[in-house]
């Protein structure tokens, strides 16, 4: 009889909780490790939303390239993911989402879907009864002015003449958080030409016929700018503007200089696709090189899979193997493979191999800094981000390579880009210091997802461990972080988390850095923390929170138990030296809810790309996480022996 079936057989004699966490360990690696490519990465699916696919639809439809296939395997992917309700939303078992639904449903007509079935007249229903697409985001109604179904007249404009703003004024690109200035670039373009094109269908049964939202009075800044949008809709009209050709040019090329190795704009949907768009209306034609390069590099990102009724077909937000690269290779050593295992060093070769040379935006905020790094995708050469570095960097530290000058060289040059790169606060951002204007927050445009990029509790905290563990933990720049850190935690204990679903994310981050750095475990900070776990833990032991906490307190900590969650709040509980029941019982979760193949179930999103509107399912983390907390936890019980 195996081992596993043992852990099932009531009869035979139960295994010590060290035997069956172990066991799980194993399986769990033996999983991880067929997830390697030969080349050494991993990648997870970064499973998103089906604006992804209703968009990609769209926009073959605008460029004239839509093929029958592609229409009937997306359209297909679509359909299910609709819930019984006859809504799409943003995240697993979330609610509704009035924008998502309007754009499904778009896609579904235009694929041929007649308006009068089911499952179109639910999710009408739901568009109409949510206020149509007159409350409908931005983006949405950009893209149906697109095809002339939204008045440009009814949308705010966005003039290029804004590249021409220098660094220094308020609302220049670079006040931006990076995915907004390339997404808002492009679109200025596009603001600007305003194309009609055919749809060849009507979805003008979604419209409610409601007025528009009442803009807010002066002296506020999002009334002020309310009211510069109606002055800039009369700009549009004037027969001449004197900057106009100007600034297109200078869109146009600050576009073209940003288009990455693989076609991509930033290794993002958004701004690849404006950017197609933009592009394509300057004049570029679907053959042409540049965009011959953008829409081959989209198939990079298409999944396709048989489904019930046939192939399906959906398209990834994004792909974050360097992300998953280095999470893959920390769970590893967590379980103890040699650090010169052949495993060990295909992944860190390749790792070697993406580091960024080049500078991008963020030397404008930072001109003199050498550039280092790490980006989040195979090819973003542009937008180096500091949480990947500073991942890769604490993976890196801990392996036996044949050539460790090559390791500590890399090291060093990443160490000294995201040690220039924090904040004048003492906190880090995810891609560019300082950014940190809220002034285009306010602009009419702006309904959707965050638009800049201040420092977080989450990359903050990982910053602050990668130098604690290089060493570095007297440094005034670490008193800072862990100042910033302390000065930011909730009131209840807890930390936000800006790119992890939520609290729980930010404690799993938080606690070990402070820890690393030196904060003694009985530290009124990290006694809240711990306090707050043992409070928001779920009666099966696990911990989930629900992505409605990044808008309703109610949720907070609050949700369905998840393997990565609850692989978070063990690494925190771990950090603290916690042994008592909570962490027992959330060790016990996990081995129980292991599948046979040494995964987790995870259907719920628990990443964050937007808090509040755009989420994430990283396929990776219900297993590279889980496999940290459990061999962290035998590591700590090993250590405990006499």
């Amino acid at each position: 009889m195996s081992e596993l079936e043992e852990l099932g057989d009531p009869a035979a004699e139960p295994l010590s909780r060290s035997t069956r966490v172990l066991e799980a360990v194993h399986r769990a690696r033996n999983r991880l490790l067929s997830l390697q490519t030969p080349l050494g990465w991993w990648k997870g699916e970064l499973q998103t939303n089906v604006t992804m696919d209703a968009e990609d639809l769209l926009l073959r439809q605008f460029l004239g390239i839509r093929d029958e296939q592609v229409t009937t395997e997306s359209a297909r992917w679509i359909r299910s993911q609709q819930r019984e309700d006859g809504t799409w939303a943003t995240f697993h078992d979330g609610p509704g989402d009035l924008s998502t639904t309007a754009e499904a449903y778009t896609a579904l007509k235009l694929a041929g879907d007649p308006a009068d079935a089911r499952h179109m007249r639910q999710a009408r229903q739901f568009v109409l009864d949510s206020g149509g697409l007159e409350r409908s985001r931005v983006f949405t109604r950009i893209w149906l002015a697109l095809f002339g179904e939204w008045s440009w007249n009814r949308l705010p404009v966005l003039p290029p003449e804004m590249i021409l703003l220098p660094s220094w004024c308020p609302l220049n690109i670079h006040d931006w958080g990076c995915w907004a200035r390339q997404t808002a670039v492009p679109l200025t373009v596009v603001s600007a030409t305003r194309p009609c094109r055919d749809l060849g269908v009507s979805v003008r049964e979604l419209r409610s016929g409601s007025p528009a939202p009442q803009a807010e009075r002066l002296p506020s800044w999002v009334g002020a700018f309310h009211h510069l949008d109606r002055v800039l809709h009369a700009y549009e009209r004037l027969p001449a503007k004197p900057l106009r050709r100007l600034s297109l040019r200078k869109a146009e090329q600050w576009i073209l200089d940003r288009q990455e190795a693989d076609g991509s704009w930033g290794g993002i949907q958004p701004p690849w696709v404006y950017s197609v768009l933009a592009l394509h209306l300057l004049g570029y034609s679907p053959h042409h090189q540049v965009l011959q390069r953008a829409l081959s590099g989209l198939e990079g990102f298409v999944i396709r899979e048989r489904g019930d009724q046939g192939w399906v077909r959906r398209l990834e937000a994004c792909q974050s193997p360097v992300w998953d690269t280095a999470l893959a290779l920390t769970a590893l050593l967590d379980t103890g493979t040699p650090p010169d295992a052949p495993e060990v060093l295909r992944a860190v070769d390749w790792l070697l191999s993406q580091e960024v040379r080049k500078s991008g935006d963020w030397t404008v905020r930072r001109p003199g800094l050498r550039p280092s790094g790490w980006a989040f995708e195979f090819a973003n050469d542009t937008y180096p981000d500091i949480d990947d570095t500073a991942e890769v960097v604490l993976a890196l530290r801990r392996v036996r390579h044949p050539d460790p000058s090559e390791v500590a060289q890399a090291i060093h040059r990443a160490s000294r880009w995201v040690q220039g790169m924090q904040c004048i606060d003492g906190g880090w951002a995810a891609f560019d210091a300082d950014n940190t204007r809220t002034l285009c927050e306010k602009l009419p445009f702006c309904d959707f997802g965050a638009v800049i990029d201040p420092p977080s509790a989450d990359v903050t905290a990982h910053v602050l461990e990668m130098l604690a563990m290089l060493g570095d933990t007297g440094s005034a720049q670490v008193r800072q972080a862990v100042r910033w850190l302390l000065e930011h935690q909730e009131p209840a204990g807890s930390w936000f988390g800006r790119w992890g679903a939520n609290h729980v994310y930010g404690i799993g981050a938080v606690v070990p850095a402070l820890v690393a750095a030196g904060l003694p475990t009985s530290h009124e900070a990290l006694r809240a923390a711990v306090r707050w776990l043992g409070e928001h833990q779920n009666p099966d032991g696990g911990w989930g929170e629900d992505l409605r906490s990044y808008r309703d307190p109610d949720w907070i900590g609050r949700g369905e138990s998840t393997a990565s969650q609850t692989a978070w709040a063990l690494l925190a509980l771990l950090a603290t030296g916690e042994r008592g029941q909570p962490l027992l019982r959330g060790v016990d979760w996990l081995v129980a809810t292991q599948r046979a193949d040494g995964s987790w179930d995870e259907p719920q999103f628990t990443g964050t790309g937007f808090p509040g509107d755009f989420y994430i399912n990283y396929h990776l983390y219900r297993l590279v996480f889980p496999i940290s907390a459990l061999a962290r936890f035998l590591e700590a019980n090993d250590a405990q022996q006499p």
